[in-house]
């Protein structure tokens, strides 16, 4: 029997942001068990059906025309792991001889692993949304969170062996200079051979879930300068940051 492959909600040639040092492709697939209010690709999450699918033939062929220029192929959402037929859409791309990245929430974490444990995956962005505090999380993602699945997930990456990066973005209403101090401190990397890497991303309010931070200023770039800096200190230096 054929394995199931996974619907493809989105699909963009090149991105120069999406892979840290690499030109890469993106497959987006729909879906998606949070609902952070930040969110800018909302409309994959609440109503994929109102989106264009693509077939994987008329994908891979326009993969196979740019291949010498391409690093890899990130596969995001959404929330990929949601999706059924995640593992045999990365199968496939695997054998066809690409390196793939995954963007994920970390919330399912034994997928993760058997993913991980097929060698399907060569770099992951996992979103962690804001210190592993109960109440804080499910407000940045909008629903209540398994905080023990998000810790299960970064540790397994954090052992993987696979190159990795944790990533938060930061809004002035939910995120402050404590907050991003706790975050870099708890998630710094342990060593190995891929240590983690930590990235903040400021807020754009350009297109939101939630109609009521269209509004929102984003932190102004002075502030989260001064919050990188926190994040490449891992959390130990302290910093004064005015809020949008």
């Amino acid at each position: 029997m054929l394995a199931v492959m996974a619907e493809i909600k989105g699909f963009l040639e090149t991105s120069f942001v999406d892979w840290p040092g690499r030109v890469c492709a993106v497959i987006f697939l729909a879906g998606c068990n949070f609902r952070c209010p930040f969110c800018h690709n909302h409309p994959l999450v609440v109503a994929p059906d109102t989106l264009p699918s693509y077939s994987f033939e008329e994908v891979r062929q326009c993969l196979t025309r740019l291949k010498k220029w391409l690093g890899g192929i990130c596969i995001s959402g959404g929330e990929p792991t949601m999706t059924a037929g995640l593992a045999a859409l990365l199968g496939r791309l695997k054998n066809e001889g690409w390196q793939l990245k995954l963007d994920t929430n970390g919330s399912r974490p034994r997928l993760l692993a058997e993913l991980l444990a097929g060698g399907l995956l060569d770099m992951v962005s996992m979103d962690v949304k804001a210190p592993l505090d109960q109440e804080k999380y499910s407000r940045c993602a909008g629903t209540p969170v398994d905080l023990q699945r998000i810790r299960a997930s970064i540790a397994l990456l954090r052992g993987s062996g696979v190159e990795h990066e944790f990533r938060m973005t930061v809004v002035p209403r939910f995120h402050s200079a404590a907050d991003i101090r706790q975050w870099a401190a708890a998630l710094g990397d342990e060593g190995g051979r891929h240590p983690s890497r930590l990235k903040l991303q400021n807020f754009n309010p350009r297109t939101t879930l939630d109609p009521v931070l269209a509004g929102e200023k984003p932190f102004p770039a002075a502030a989260f300068a001064d919050l990188q800096k926190i994040v490449a200190n891992r959390g130990l230096a302290p910093a004064a940051v005015a809020r949008g």
